[in-house]
């Protein structure tokens, strides 16, 4: 009889600070920007904004509970496309005038800098993998 040890990996997605940083994002989006949409956006952007927002951490805690470094990176790619989604989403308001320039610069500062976290882990984790 063979037996198969498998490496579980374990991490906790509280620990990164992307994740901390991408989650407080979730509740500002939430609670800054939705609101002021227009009735007319309720299942429209407002929606999109919100899955994409909140589809950042969910996807960096899924990577965290698979059981290798290449799954995670994965899991960290698919995130990184939620953010340049949610990048875009907020140009749009902007451009739809739902927001005012000074709070889209402070959310696109945001964004920009979990874009760059998530970049430099997958960096970090494809480096470190053999």
């Amino acid at each position: 009889m063979r037996f198969i040890c498998l490496k579980f990996i374990m991490r906790n997605y509280k620990k990164f600070s992307v994740w901390l940083i991408s989650h407080e994002l979730v509740q500002k989006i939430y609670k800054e920007i939705v609101p002021g949409f227009p009735e007319s956006e309720k299942y429209g952007l407002s929606s999109q904004i919100r899955r994409a927002a909140y589809s950042i951490p969910l996807n960096i805690a899924e990577g965290c509970g698979r059981t290798s470094e290449k799954e995670f990176a994965h899991f960290l790619e698919i995130t990184l496309g939620s953010v340049h989604e949610l990048e875009y989403c907020i140009l749009l308001i902007r451009d739809l005038a739902f927001i005012e320039e000074e709070q889209y610069l402070i959310f696109y500062e945001k964004i920009n800098m979990i874009k760059a976290m998530i970049i430099n882990l997958i960096k970090k984790i494809r480096s470190e993998t053999p």
